[in-house]
């Protein structure tokens, strides 16, 4: 038990090394933050083509579902590589093959790419879940007092779809903090290839865990939130269908 707590649960080296680990973490902030808002953007995109009416919009609609089922099915990590090791060989300007915008290296802005493109198609999921979920009938209101379908979208369907899906968005949002770390294989400095290079200097696991407790610390009190907000929607729910009893 003593190695156990010797090799995980060393204070002195989780000590020796809080500020290397700490600022690896505040990098795995940032590819989170960015990532999700780019990602809840495009998600809303896909989203909104993919609810596109009539035969004319048909090519577009399946774009968008063939976008959304590949970028699903590809695991991030091979993403990732296939990103960093090959957009710099592109016949593109240099801005966006080796980008270097608001003083973050190349590789931080490869692994917002991948990121982006793979919660886009899993939060366009999200998105499309919330508005089947708005009743056709709000649809067919915002119609008959004269809104086009993209304004509908937009004053009707969108807010309420949204406020339905927080929960699903925010547990999203914890899987793509997780997956941060892969991208530490391209040599970002994150929490993980920080402590992983402290590990094999020390030969001692303590960095790592020290990762993980600050991970559990941004994880477990959304874990509540998302269970607190699960439990007022079945509740509105339960009340919006008992009153339909109640009426009829």
């Amino acid at each position: 038990m003593n190695e156990i707590i010797e090799q995980y649960f060393d204070l002195s080296q989780m000590s020796k090394h809080f500020g290397e680990v700490l600022d690896g973490f505040l990098i795995t902030l940032e590819l989170a933050a960015v990532a999700t808002v780019l990602a809840l953007v495009l998600g809303l995109i896909l989203a909104l083509l993919r609810q596109l009416p009539g035969k004319a919009f048909m090519p577009v609609r399946a774009l968008t579902i063939s976008y959304i089922d590949v970028f699903r099915g590809i695991p991030l990590l091979i993403l990732i590589l296939l990103i960093s090791g090959s957009l710099a060989f592109l016949p593109l300007p240099e801005a966006l093959t080796i980008p270097q915008w608001l003083g973050k290296p190349d590789n931080f802005w490869y692994g917002i790419m991948a990121l982006t493109a793979v919660y886009g198609a899993y939060y366009a999921e999200v998105y499309r879940a919330g508005i089947e979920a708005v009743p056709d009938g709000q649809m067919e209101a915002a119609r008959s007092l004269g809104m086009s379908h993209g304004q509908a979208m937009r004053n009707v369907i969108v807010p309420q779809a949204v406020r339905k899906v927080i929960a699903p968005m925010l547990n999203e949002f914890t899987a793509l903090l997780k997956d941060t770390t892969l991208v530490s294989v391209i040599a970002l400095n994150e929490v993980a290839l920080v402590g992983r290079d402290i590990q094999s200097k020390t030969f001692n696991s303590s960095a790592l865990t020290l990762g993980a407790i600050m991970f559990l610390i941004i994880v477990l009190p959304l874990a509540r939130v998302v269970d607190r907000l699960i439990k007022r929607e079945q509740a509105r729910t339960s009340r919006g269908g008992a009153a339909q009893v109640i009426r009829h």
